[in-house]
């Protein structure tokens, strides 16, 4: 079957697909490889790889919201997963939600691998539990996104928590990698023996300039439309501007102009309908 080179292979296996099968195509969550995201990856493949020392380094990643943060722990959990020579529970995954405090983190740890625990148990058992579980797990490294929750506790529950979370990667030898907002900072940042261990990425928000010219066309690769798109400066301008330069709405434009393109038999995205692109809802968008 001939594939289209301006696609890849997999946008291109459903290129002669009905309007709904491409459709569904492109609203489903897809990895979209781009420099900054491969750079965190590698990364993180090298916390996995690094020998277990006393003082394991650790990575925090920051970022507004929708650039992509919870994407790449997906992907580098999937990524585990399926590759042979790693066991997957090397990895775990926490999402710190509400107002995290000792016994909630070590809970959170004992649910996320289905370990039985006692609600009504000692904070000294909970704890316990918590480390002989990722101790008998051989977790190499604990991820935890939305770190900036830690801010919503008191002064007091912070630093409890940023000691426990020292505690567990000197007594059992693991890396942290934390993924949050920019105020995450300041949660890292309250202890100074903590943050030591940190290397600290950023994700900013984007700007024009040959990186975004290169994620939207990697991006406009992965929509199954069976014409090329070629977008000028200037429909690249409006794409940055309607999207304030956050990566999902940066997708989500994209998207809705493909599907739009497809169902009216345009199959290409140009800068004309970029230049009259509104967005599905009013709250999609911010513009400035």
């Amino acid at each position: 079957m001939f594939k289209p080179n301006h696609l890849t292979d997999e946008a291109a296996n459903v290129i002669a697909g009905a309007i709904e099968e491409r459709t569904y195509f492109i609203q489903s969550k897809r990895w979209i490889a781009y420099p900054k995201a491969v750079q965190i990856l590698d990364h993180l493949n090298k916390l996995l790889k690094h020998p277990r020392t006393t003082r394991m380094p650790s990575l925090i990643v920051y970022g507004d919201s929708g650039m992509g943060k919870s994407m790449l722990v997906d992907k580098f959990k999937a990524d585990c997963a399926a590759n042979s020579m790693t066991a997957s529970s090397k990895l775990l995954v926490l999402e710190l939600s509400g107002r995290p405090t000792e016994r909630r983190l070590f809970s959170q740890i004992l649910s996320a691998v289905d370990a039985p625990h006692n609600p009504r148990a000692s904070i000294v058992d909970v704890e316990r539990g918590a480390v002989n579980t990722l101790r008998d797990l051989g977790v190499q490294i604990l991820v935890l996104d939305e770190i900036h929750n830690i801010l919503a506790g008191s002064w007091r529950e912070q630093r409890i928590v940023l000691n426990t979370l020292r505690f567990l990667s000197n007594e059992l030898k693991l890396s942290l990698v934390c993924f949050g907002i920019m105020e995450a900072r300041d949660a890292i940042n309250g202890d100074v023996q903590l943050a030591r261990r940190f290397d600290a990425v950023t994700l900013p928000r984007w700007t024009a300039g040959k990186e975004f010219e290169q994620l939207v066309l990697v991006i406009i690769r992965n929509l199954p439309m069976r014409q090329p798109s070629v977008l000028t400066v200037k429909g690249l301008r409006r794409i940055l501007q309607m999207s304030n330069g956050i990566s999902s709405r940066i997708f989500r434009m994209l998207n809705e102009l493909a599907i739009e393109a497809i169902e009216k038999g345009e199959e290409r995205i140009t800068d004309d309908a970029v230049e009259m692109y509104q967005p599905v809802s009013e709250t999609d968008m911010a513009f400035q």
